[in-house]
């Protein structure tokens, strides 16, 4: 079964770019030009992968990804064309999987897409809220309370 990635890109000639490297890669393709439609498409779609834009009128890349992150672990590849450092980790801290800096090369894309589809082929795991101190990537599994603090002796 072909894996199902979600654009999500207020931009329609990146938006369309992108989406035309990716079917010719075999995946399924859905488009959202702003964050409340991508949110509603999560909710009634089973989406593999997110390529997420931060700046969107309305709501906003980090707020659509702090919001997913309140349930999926849907692997999120972020595009911006903030490139500073601090944006690079704001991206990453607020729960995005990988980060790109517009513009980008279309190769360079599809290889990112591809590393995190076979890191997540455990596929997306709905977050339970009771066990929030427990991380599971397929077999295996964490508590993150049992993890020693690390000694800086």
């Amino acid at each position: 079964m072909s894996k199902q990635i979600l654009i999500v890109d207020d931009d329609e000639k990146i938006a369309k770019l992108i989406e035309i490297y990716m079917i010719n890669e075999g995946y399924n393709v859905i488009k959202a030009d702003n964050g409340l439609v991508a949110l509603e498409i999560i909710e009634q779609s089973e989406i593999d992968l997110i390529v997420l834009d931060v700046m969107m009128p309305g709501l906003d890349g980090i707020s659509v990804c702090l919001k997913i992150r309140e349930t999926l672990t849907t692997p999120i590849l972020m595009l911006s064309a903030k490139d500073g450092d601090m944006d690079k980790i704001t991206g990453l801290m607020t729960g995005a999987d990988d980060y790109m800096v517009k513009p980008f090369n279309p190769l360079e894309l599809v290889a990112r897409v591809k590393s995190l589809l076979r890191r997540s082929s455990y596929s997306a795991q709905p977050i339970a809220p009771s066990a929030s101190h427990i991380i599971k990537i397929g077999p295996l599994q964490v508590d993150k309370r049992r993890i020693p603090p690390l000694s800086m002796a």
